[in-house]
């Protein structure tokens, strides 16, 4: 069984940035890797998916796009997730995964999943 250890959550002022970075337990077979984030109450949402393959293309929800930047090192078996300008509605759960078959914004596709790391934006 792979794992996933997220880190570089926190918490931050409003405008301020983070990286997030997942870290897998062994080499990942996998087609992309895909963050996703929770808020209380709420299903998982998609953030934004980078493929391993076709030269790294990547996808965002709409509400970060220009704000977040998602980026791997294979080599390190490691993922991450670059987020500027925060908002305090980025406030929630940050997760990663991996999907192994193709980028996609459904966590239904996705097989491994990380612990979660809380990210907390202030005014």
């Amino acid at each position: 069984q792979v794992q996933l250890v997220e880190s570089g959550g926190g918490s931050v002022q409003t405008g301020g940035s983070l990286t997030l970075s997942c870290v897998a337990s062994a080499a990942i077979d996998s087609y992309a890797a895909g963050w996703f984030r929770q808020f209380p109450g709420k299903e998982r949402e998609f953030v934004a998916s980078i493929s391993r393959y076709t030269g790294g293309s990547t996808y965002y929800a709409d509400s970060v796009k220009g704000r977040f930047t998602a980026s791997t090192d294979d080599a390190k078996n490691t993922a991450f997730l670059k987020m500027d300008s925060l908002k305090s509605d980025d406030t929630a759960v940050y997760y990663c995964a991996t999907n192994p078959l193709r980028c996609s914004w459904s966590r239904h596709d996705y097989q491994f999943w990380g612990q979660g790391t809380q990210v907390t934006v202030s005014s």
